[in-house]
């Protein structure tokens, strides 16, 4: 079995290639060619903490797996990443396990992807000022994809704690170059928000992370730091206001995606204006964006089937390059 580390993985696939494994394996889930049970989440009361467990197949990309996530905000007061995780990759014919890969980067890598397959046809074409509303790293990934689709000009940064901000910044500077030539961190979210073209917001908050009236006509927004059912970042007022809501799978949003079920609980959305899954989009089964004015909106809660198809894009291609560390497990004798 083969281990790959964070590092691995980002020296075996590059965001371009993750972009077009995330629309295959959703092509594949919206297709009804994938098995993929809704997610198990574990509470961690005591830790105000969410462990995870999902399975999925996607035979015909290949892949069978199933990842561990935990998600422990405190950690952020412990200098510990929030999100830990891994993903056990086995082959779809033998059952054999083939890999066993760091799941917060593969996480944070196929997020990041999937908001950068939505900005691809739902942002406008012109789309070149992207506001960020959180700095770690799913917002490093999304803004990553973001630029891979579309040419930014500006990205506006926002966190809570300013100094956490302007570190962002210099590490974005020093990652990205001349990729994003105005790098800038706002003192408040509507500033931020308000004549961005694209809003990622990459948070854990309960409470919305904007105010509702910073969002003009024309913007496209990926919502995909909350994933359980009572936290929120997108106010109500916005989802309503939505010309497109757009999601991985129906039955998982309509499930755990706070930032749907609290406006349907308010009377402000019901969940038939729901515009499409990703997959029927990318498979061309479903428009994306058609109007310049529209407002479109992506919510990611996650999925599984992104999770093993782009785990074994990683392993295709660490084992082309001779990355990784091998580990024999032995055979009990049966």
């Amino acid at each position: 079995m083969l281990i790959l580390s964070a590092q691995d993985q980002a020296r075996a696939l590059a965001m371009p290639e993750a972009i077009e494994a995330v629309g295959e394996a959703l092509s594949h889930f919206s297709g009804g060619r994938a098995n993929v049970p809704l997610r198990t989440g574990i509470p961690v009361p005591e830790q105000g903490a969410t462990a995870l467990f999902m399975p999925a197949l996607v035979a015909g990309a290949g892949s069978l797996g199933v990842k561990y996530v935990s998600v422990f905000p405190r950690n952020a007061g412990r200098d510990k990443p929030v999100i830990h995780g891994a993903v056990l990759l086995a082959d779809p014919e033998t059952g054999e396990p083939l890999a066993l890969l760091e799941g917060s980067y593969l996480t944070a890598l196929r997020t990041g992807a999937a908001s950068g397959l939505a900005t691809r046809y739902l942002a406008r074409p012109d789309a070149a000022v992207a506001a960020i509303i959180g700095t770690g790293t799913q917002a490093r990934m999304a803004l990553r994809a973001v630029a891979a689709v579309r040419r930014l000009r500006e990205v506006r940064l926002y966190n809570r704690r300013r100094e956490k901000a302007e570190t962002f910044a210099r590490e974005l500077a020093a990652q990205l170059g001349p990729e994003v030539p105005r790098l800038q961190v706002s003192p408040d979210p509507g500033e931020a928000v308000r004549g961005a073209d694209i809003v990622v917001t990459a948070t854990t908050s309960h409470t919305p992370v904007f105010p509702a009236g910073a969002v003009g006509t024309g913007v496209h927004i990926c919502a995909i730091g909350s994933f359980r059912p009572d936290m929120q970042e997108v106010p109500g007022e916005v989802v309503a206001r939505a010309d497109k809501v757009v999601v991985e799978s129906r039955e998982a949003a309509l499930a755990e995606a706070g930032d749907l079920l609290i406006p349907i609980r308010e009377g402000l959305w019901e969940a038939g204006r729901l515009h499409a899954e990703l997959g029927e989009i990318h498979s061309g089964h479903r428009p994306g964006r058609e109007r310049a004015d529209e407002l479109t909106l992506f919510k990611s809660v996650g999925l599984a089937v992104m999770d093993v198809v782009v785990g074994r894009r990683i392993y295709e291609r660490a084992r082309q390059l001779g990355i990784g560390q091998e580990v024999d497990l032995g055979v009990f004798p049966s």
